[in-house]
């Protein structure tokens, strides 16, 4: 049937019926498929994150957003790990003729600033660690070699292992209070896992302020109780938590470099979050603040 139904198409031939379309479509050419399966339908604006902020939409059971030069790596990344176990990302459909990228949606909550009470809980923030754990694992076996990749939020001691980089609540996809699922992997690179850790924490502990903890959206809590916790669902061993100590220091350096970049190079929107969070003097507050809380975070890290 599906053969007979691409004979008519590419005949001029009306099909018999569109179930002999849809059918032929779903099995030998998915990619029109889903654009079939979507066209016409509204698209509904997503939260975008600071890079895409009023870019990414969804459309049905999809998502369009821009695409970059890395696009290809990200998507070839992310149908690795999906190949090794880890049901944790995005499925990558293509990029569209209109140059963005379209991936599966994934269903499910994904907080954003200020955060819900629920998403900053020690149940949450375990879960987070726990499904960073389970990409990693996945990115064993996966060659970044030869790809490209955003240099942006990179680890600046290099790595073999891709890196998501940018694990925040607002890429993280739950069900019920728990981490299902990342998002938004633009700043994904090759680096070291305890790196990737040291950012994670770095966006969800928080590594931040008195004042600037409470500009983003997140209650009073035992800062040092939840960087232990972080690398307990992990599974850090002695050894490294000690380098995440370090590796933590040079995630706040890495962010700071890259906001300063952008806000030199005119960013609009990295302009407007550095204003919304209290302006470029922010990096000097947490600078201080963690170096004065350093040590009661290496007590209960270690």
């Amino acid at each position: 049937m599906h053969k007979a139904a691409y004979s008519r198409l590419v005949s001029g031939t009306p099909p018999v019926g569109s179930r002999d379309v849809e059918a032929w479509l779903s099995t030998a050419c998915p990619r029109l498929h889903c654009v079939c399966q979507t066209s016409g339908m509204a698209e509904q604006q997503l939260d975008g994150g600071i890079a895409n902020a009023g870019q990414v939409v969804r459309v049905g059971p999809h998502v369009l957003r821009p695409s970059s030069p890395h696009s290809g790596s990200i998507h070839a990344f992310l149908r690795a790990v999906r190949d090794a176990g880890f049901e944790g990302t995005p499925i990558p459909v293509g990029i569209e003729e209109d140059g963005r990228e379209r991936l599966v949606f994934i269903e499910g909550e994904v907080p954003v600033s200020p955060y819900p009470d629920w998403s900053q809980s020690g149940t949450a923030l375990a879960s987070v660690a726990r499904l960073l754990r389970g990409l990693h694992d996945a990115a064993r076996e996966f060659d970044p070699q030869g790809l490209s990749w955003n240099d942006g939020l990179a680890d600046p001691a290099g790595g073999t292992l891709v890196c998501h980089n940018d694990v925040e609540l607002s890429n993280v996809v739950f069900r019920d209070g728990i981490a299902v699922a990342l998002l938004d992997f633009e700043f994904a690179a090759p680096g070291r896992p305890v790196y990737d850790l040291a950012q994670l924490a770095r966006l969800c502990v928080p590594i931040e302020d008195d004042f600037d903890q409470d500009r983003i959206g997140w209650m009073p809590a035992d800062r040092p109780a939840r960087l232990r916790l972080i690398a307990d669902a992990y599974g850090l061993d002695r050894d490294g938590r000690a380098e995440l100590l370090s590796a933590i220091n040079d995630a706040l350096a890495r962010i700071e470099a890259a906001a300063r970049c952008s806000i030199d190079a005119g960013g609009p929107n990295t302009v407007a979050m550095m204003n919304r969070r209290g302006g470029i003097e922010k990096f000097d507050r947490r600078r201080r603040w963690w170096t004065t809380h350093h040590d009661q975070f290496a007590a209960a890290l270690l």
